[in-house]
């Protein structure tokens, strides 16, 4: 935003609030934080708490025979990462528990080592979780290929789902995935009806439970899913089969506690390494889970109500996670969990989105749970011993057959890594969840090197005419095949090298630019091109004429001009010619196009500019579909085009026009100017290819909440004056008059409009606006007819305006009125002095509207005076004094680039008296 009208880029920018004196309270803004630190409970969080521990009683016990744990293990590890994790965790919505990612892991470590040294294992995956979290290390952990990590665990689902198949069955699982597989025939021909029945009934509950019609079906769905499952399996099998298999509690008095760990060193280490990895990695991708599950609710949330000031406001929206004290948090409850005799503890996707849908607002919902689980343990043990293992093992096997996320293998398969993730799945399944992520590593790091590796090199010919086309990085790998293939085109030949990539290494540029050198010398051109035909590098003085939001418009202009020196395409692509500049050097036009003030309509001359290595790039990676996501290099290096994020202050250059497929450069021709119409189409065309994919979600945004401008900028109708580039705005930041002089007529005037004082009403009165600002130009249209005008002036519509500026003429030949100025020199003429004269005159007659003047009494209005110098592409602010009605010398000041204005600050409102 420019200086004179601060922007909003957030709900909570400082530049948007009003003065603190005002007493204005924004709408949406968040309550003041509690004081003094209690513990509060709401009653959405009771509510939450009870619907997370009929969810986590069954799933705890499934999980517990899943790994041939003691049972009581599973409901103590899930007390305590309610109760521990809950209270000292980083992410509050989280819900720790057992883990369905660690089943595999657990049950081998107890098949390995036994219990009581499974429980010293947690306790060492614990302590090595809180060094790692105070090591600061959580999100390193996230940068792990997520095919390495959806591949894990959708391996150990697939484990998990082929153990708990044989206790469906009525038997018990093998040791490894494999070994279950191998006896899954074996199993299906000694089956008992029972288990099955009772296991397939669950299934059929826990698949069709959420997906209840109507109205009584979302009433039904309060209820959890696993828990009516299991209860309706509990039921059926108390008079179906009352002799199946069930839940057999033993007494806390024979409760095993962990031991001194006995067995190898090495393996022991590598035992707590892996359960620290699948813990840690789980916890903390369940933990960015839940921030975007709360974010979605919350907007949700916000969309349902009513108007601003008419009913509720949303909730506070809880804050983002802190992975590295919930690393920590995980790594104490695992610690407390092994010395108590528990299973492994981490953050569970399933319980945490049950937590974020029923209404949890705070970390009270989860401690709430592990207190409920606790009291169950003591109190609810005959009603648990009736569940039959069957429902249990149906139970986890949906589970594990559901951590094969389909949606995570289609963004795998897009991002073409699904050799990394079949690889790890493999891995898991065959040889164990360490080895297995290796194996996904060592897989990850091949497929890069390959890419990385892999260049396609193309080469066209129209007419004489050559167009090369280098897909993927320039390594010194490819250096071979693309000097041999330059060095078969014809030495005198006109070539377009297209680099369709955003790496080049120094042994591949040294070979272009001697290639370039030499091919130059011989009477041929060389123009390089980036993805699409766009020209790959302009020098500093171009790439700087323009203000690079506006590179499209800036493109656009120039390709409408011929130019002379140069090979020019449809593109705009531009190349020096022959011997008489150095070759191997991509050129642009010096200076702004002529439409800009100030410029030429002569050509500017061309200016060479060298590559430069390839090693100074900054890589970004490619969405792949249209090259709109290509990353652009600093002054000097070697761009390749880029994308313009929404809401950013300096937007990087936009990707490059499309290159036809009959591109033929032509050294006569100029191509023809395009129309208005053709502009048109053009510009949005380019709107809903490249910039309304960034911009539509803040669209949609606006449209829910309305709109709520904290300026009114009135400003002239000149096609030179592009208001959202000279102050940084975006959609939502102005409320905009334009009109023929930036008049504003007096409320009373003779020949009134209404239309300028319907708008000044509107945004005073309705939309509350924070300030107004009046913004003349330089070389304005109006104020050069005001000058030239005769006695008798036509009775047209455009005359009878411009009497609104008959005003500031009167007031710039006044004797009571001193002349405005601009800091640091005279107006340059007596054009510059009526625009800027024009500026300070409107503000009087802003002032006499009703509305404005009611506000400016009251304080919660500031106005601003605003001069713009077209061709040097400056701002002036006029001082505030005069705007106030203070009388003050009428001086229009300089905005420099390093002092960012803001009406709010204690200096400014110092200075400027308001």
């Amino acid at each position: 935003m420019s200086a004179c009208v601060p922007t909003r880029h957030d709900h909570s920018s400082r530049s948007s609030r009003p003065p603190r004196s005002s007493g204005i309270k924004r709408p949406h803004s968040p309550p003041p934080p509690h004081r003094g630190g209690r513990f509060r409970i709401a009653g959405a969080d009771v509510s939450a708490s009870i619907t997370v521990f009929l969810l986590a009683i069954p799933m705890s016990l499934g999980l517990a025979v899943a790994m041939d744990a003691p049972l009581e293990a599973g409901l103590i590890s899930a007390a305590v990462g309610g109760i521990v994790a809950g209270l000292l965790g980083g992410t509050p919505l989280q819900v720790s528990g057992p883990s369905a990612g660690l089943t595999v892991v657990t049950a081998e470590f107890i098949q390995v080592y036994g219990w009581r040294t499974t429980c010293a294992v947690t306790i060492g995956a614990g302590l090595l979780q809180i060094l790692l979290g105070s090591l600061r290390a959580a999100r390193s952990a996230l940068a792990v290929s997520p095919a390495i990590v959806h591949g894990t665990l959708a391996g150990i689902g697939v484990a998990i789902a082929l153990a708990q198949l044989h206790i469906v069955l009525g038997g018990s699982p093998e040791s490894s995935a494999v070994s279950n597989a191998l006896t899954l025939p074996a199993r299906l021909e000694q089956v008992v009806p029972a288990a099955p029945l009772i296991g397939g009934l669950t299934v059929v509950i826990l698949v069709l439970w959420p997906r209840m019609p109507g109205r009584p079906g979302r009433i039904m769905r309060r209820v959890p899913a696993a828990l009516v499952s299991v209860a309706v399996a509990t039921a059926v099998a108390a008079f179906a089969a009352p002799s199946i298999a069930r839940v057999d509690l033993p007494s806390w008095r024979s409760h095993a506690l962990p031991e001194m760990p006995q067995g190898p060193v090495l393996g022991l280490a590598t035992a707590v390494f892996t359960m620290m990895l699948v813990a840690s990695l789980e916890s903390l991708l369940a933990a960015v889970a839940v921030d975007k599950l709360a974010a979605d609710r919350n907007s949700e949330r916000s969309a349902d109500l009513p108007e601003p000031g008419s009913g509720p406001t949303a909730p506070p929206p809880p804050k983002r996670s802190d992975l590295d004290r919930e690393l920590r948090a995980q790594g104490i409850a695992n610690t407390v969990s092994g010395l108590l005799g528990g299973l492994a503890v981490s953050g569970g996707a399933v319980r945490s989105s049950a937590n974020v849908r029923a209404g949890a607002t705070s970390r009270a919902s989860t401690v709430l749970h592990g207190v409920w689980v606790l009291l169950a343990t003591g109190l609810l043990v005959t009603a648990l011993e009736w569940i039959p293992l069957a429902a249990l093992g149906a139970l986890v096997m949906v589970v594990g057959i559901q951590m094969v996320n389909f949606v995570h293998i289609r963004n795998v398969h897009k991002h073409r890594e699904f050799l990394v993730y079949g690889a790890t799945i493999s891995g898991v399944l065959l040889f164990g969840v360490l080895k297995g992520v290796a194996i996904g590593i060592a897989v990850a790091v091949a497929v890069a090197l390959h890419r990385l590796a892999r260049t396609r090199i193309t080469v066209t010919e129209q007419d004489g005419r050559h167009l090369v086309v280098v897909r993927g990085q320039l390594t010194f790998l490819a250096v071979p095949r693309l000097n041999r293939t330059l060095g078969q085109l014809p030495q005198d030949a006109d070539v377009l090298v297209e680099l369709d990539g955003f790496f080049i290494d120094h042994a591949a540029y040294e070979m272009i630019q001697d290639w370039s050198n030499a091919h130059a010398a011989h009477g041929g051109r060389v123009v390089f091109a980036g993805r699409s035909g766009g020209r790959i590098a302009e020098p500093p003085s171009a790439a700087h004429s323009c203000c690079r939001p506006w590179t499209p418009w800036r493109n656009h202009h120039c390709h409408d001009r011929p130019d002379s020196a140069g090979l020019t395409s449809s593109t705009g692509l531009t190349s020096s010619a022959g011997p008489t500049e150095p070759t191997g050097t991509i050129t642009a036009p010096a200076s702004a196009p002529s439409s800009v003030p100030g410029a030429t309509d002569s050509p500017a001359p061309l200016h060479p500019m060298p590559l430069h290595p390839g090693p100074a790039l900054t890589p970004l990676p490619s969405d792949g579909a249209d090259g709109t996501d290509i990353t652009e290099a600093a002054p000097g290096r070697l761009p390749l085009g880029g994308t313009q994020h929404p809401g950013a202050q300096t937007p990087g250059p936009q990707p490059p026009a499309a290159l036809p497929a009959d591109f033929t450069p032509d050294h006569d021709a100029a191509p023809a100017r395009r129309t208005g119409g053709q502009r048109l189409v053009s510009g949005l065309s380019s709107f809903q290819r490249n910039t309304a994919p960034l911009v539509r979600e803040e669209l949609a945004r606006l449209a829910r909440e309305g709109q709520r401008p904290s300026q009114l900028f009135i400003t002239c109708a000149d096609s030179r004056l592009v208001t959202s580039m000279i102050t940084a705005s975006g959609p939502g930041d102005l409320f905009t008059v334009r009109n023929i002089g930036n008049l504003v007529p007096p409320p009373h005037a003779e020949r009134g409009d209404d239309s300028v004082g319907a708008a000044i009403e509107y945004a005073v009165d309705v939309l509350g606006v924070e300030s107004i600002t009046i913004c003349g130009h330089s070389g304005c249209g109006a104020m050069n007819a005001l000058l030239g005008a005769g006695p008798e002036t036509p009775n047209t519509p455009l005359w009878r305006w411009l009497r609104h500026g008959v005003p500031s003429l009167k007031r710039m030949g006044s004797k009571r009125h001193a002349w405005a100025r601009i800091s640091g020199r005279l107006p340059a003429d007596e054009v510059e002095q009526l625009c800027l004269t024009n500026v300070v005159q409107q503000l009087d007659h802003l002032r006499a509207h009703g509305s404005v003047a009611r506000r400016l009494a009251e304080g919660t209005l500031q106005l601003h005076g605003m001069y713009f110098h077209v061709a040097e592409a400056q701002s002036y602010l006029l001082t505030e004094g005069i705007g106030a009605g203070h009388g003050l010398d009428e001086v229009f000041d300089r905005v420099g680039p390093s002092a960012p204005y803001d009406p709010y600050e204690p200096a400014e409102l110092a200075r400027t008296g308001a």
